[in-house]
Order: C-alpha cells, then sequence, then structure tokens
C-alpha cells in the first residue's frame, strides 16, 4: 500500500497512555487510538500492535486504564512510546498520579481526561489487536486543559 502511512498521517489522534496492573510491576504504552464506541452500554476502543508485553498482558488481564494528555504531557507521551521502556511507576516517578481503585492501573493526573475500562471484545486485526472495552468509570474531566494529539508523525496542540 504505497503511501498508507503517509496518509493515515494527515489524521489527527489523541494521545493517551494505556496502563495496566501486570502481578510484577504496571505495564503501559502511548496510543492515538482511543475510540468512542457506544453511548448505552459506555464503550471505548484501543489498538495496540500485537508485538509486545503489553497487548500479551491485556489478553490476560479485562482491567485497564487509559489517560488522555494534555499538551503539557509531551515528555510523558514520549517516555511511554520509547523503545526498552521501563515500568510504568518509574516513567511516572515525579509525576501526579494515582491508583485507579476500579482497575488497580496507574491513572496519569493533568490530563485532559481518564477512563478505567474492562475489556468485552478482543478483535485480531492485522499487525493490531482491537480492545473494545465497558467504561467502568471516569476518573476526571478537564475540559479547562488542551488535549496532546499526534499528527504527521509528531505531537501537538489543538488550537
Amino acid at each position: 500500500m504505497n503511501g498508507f502511512v503517509e496518509a493515515m498521517g494527515q489524521v489527527a489522534g489523541a494521545v493517551s497512555v494505556v496502563t495496566v496492573r501486570d502481578e510484577r510491576d504496571d505495564v503501559g504504552t502511548t496510543v492515538s487510538t482511543l475510540t468512542s464506541i457506544s453511548l448505552d452500554p459506555p464503550l471505548v476502543m484501543v489498538s495496540m500492535a500485537n508485538r509486545g508485553y503489553l497487548n500479551e498482558l491485556l489478553l490476560r488481564r479485562d482491567r485497564w486504564a487509559v489517560s488522555v494528555l494534555s499538551v503539557e504531557q509531551k515528555t510523558i507521551a514520549s517516555s511511554f512510546a520509547a523503545a526498552g521502556r521501563p515500568g510504568a511507576r518509574l516513567l511516572l516517578a515525579g509525576t501526579p498520579h494515582h491508583r485507579g481503585p476500579l482497575s488497580e492501573a496507574l491513572v496519569v493526573e493533568g490530563g485532559v481526561t481518564a477512563l478505567e475500562a474492562e475489556t468485552t471484545q478482543v478483535v485480531p486485526a492485522g499487525d493490531h489487536t482491537l480492545y473494545i472495552a465497558r467504561v467502568l468509570g471516569v476518573d476526571y474531566v478537564d475540559s479547562s486543559a488542551s488535549p496532546l494529539v499526534r499528527l504527521r508523525g509528531r505531537y501537538r496542540s489543538v488550537g
């Protein structure tokens, strides 16, 4: 598919961090594919690359959190996107965060919103896996914060 990556790079996506609690550590990654699927019941979807420990973990653990980052959180987005990154607790050292009461996953504070979710359906999709999840709770909403988006291969602010 000549030009597919470039074409999809023209589509802006909100930058989020998905986290899940493992027995040994907390694991997380940066995604730009959080999508609302349904209002009744409230469902969201994230897409994960098939390679990597987080995808394996999400196949075993149903509950997770997603923190939609603000423009001030580019460093967090980059840290969670880096190859060979350490566990989520180390990545969030010095950054306001807490453990979600419903998912037990780490929730990044200071973003535009954060949700806790429970996977209801797993859909293989090429080199990715789609996780459709019921929203267990909305941790916070800050409508005054500007969201961080990924567009044309870079993190950008909106407006």
